[in-house]
């Protein structure tokens, strides 16, 4: 009897922590986009080190009678490495894991050749981005690790907490990072201001100085 009391109150938590935690996981919700005929709309999101990212892309048309237009997309790191370059293309998807932190940027532009269209030639893109947990392929692992119900929701809950802990100390090493920077530029402006009321002295001196020497010329003193 005390065990099954424990097994529940042990299965009532488990809920209550995937409940309280579901919230902090990353969201997956389509972003939708609206491509001018002319020029080309980005998005970027800030990403750390040894991180998954799955997006899924397609050209929605409300013009049923014609094909849809061909889109051109480009996806590069922080550091400017091309990690997808199609052209030509109605959908598509792209799958990396980050080696670097920074803003991970994806470029959609219309191809030259489309012309017309809905609002001045405009086209829609939705684009699924995913990162992190939200990325990973949970009904592959529940597959392959025989595991379903309260066992794979603990499994996600594992998973979420691992992400937040990471991301929390991405966060402390930005802090770091950002209060190192902090300092070196505190310390360069104390310098500055020393050199500058340095040099404001040695003026107010050799004045003073070609001051004293004019008026002892003109014998005004």
């Amino acid at each position: 009897m005390g065990k099954d009391a424990n097994l529940s109150r042990g299965v009532l938590l488990a809920l209550v922590l995937l409940c309280l935690t579901s919230g902090l996981l990353p969201a997956g919700d389509a972003i939708w986009l609206n491509l001018p005929a002319t020029g080309t709309k980005c998005v970027s999101e800030e990403i750390q080190n040894n991180v998954v990212v799955l997006a899924d892309y397609v050209v929605v048309s409300e013009d049923y009678t014609h094909p849809s237009p061909s889109i051109s997309v480009k996806v590069t790191s922080p550091y400017g490495n091309n990690l997808h370059h199609q052209e030509n293309v109605t959908h598509g998807q792209f799958a990396f894991t980050t080696s670097e932190g920074g803003n991970y940027l994806a470029c959609f532009w219309v191809d030259g050749h489309h012309q017309g269209g809905g609002a001045a030639g405009a086209v829609s893109v939705s684009l699924d981005w995913k990162t992190g947990i939200a990325a990973k392929d949970w009904e592959s692992v529940a597959r392959k690790e025989k595991i379903e119900g309260l066992e794979l929701e603990l499994r996600k809950l594992e998973g979420a907490v691992e992400a937040i802990h990471e991301n929390l100390l991405y966060l402390r090493s930005k802090e770091a990072e950002m209060r190192t920077v902090s300092e070196a530029t505190n310390s360069r402006v104390a310098w500055f201001s020393i050199m500058s009321l340095g040099i404001c002295i040695v003026v107010s001196v050799f004045q003073l100085w070609y001051l004293k020497r004019f008026f002892q010329k003109k014998k005004l003193i």
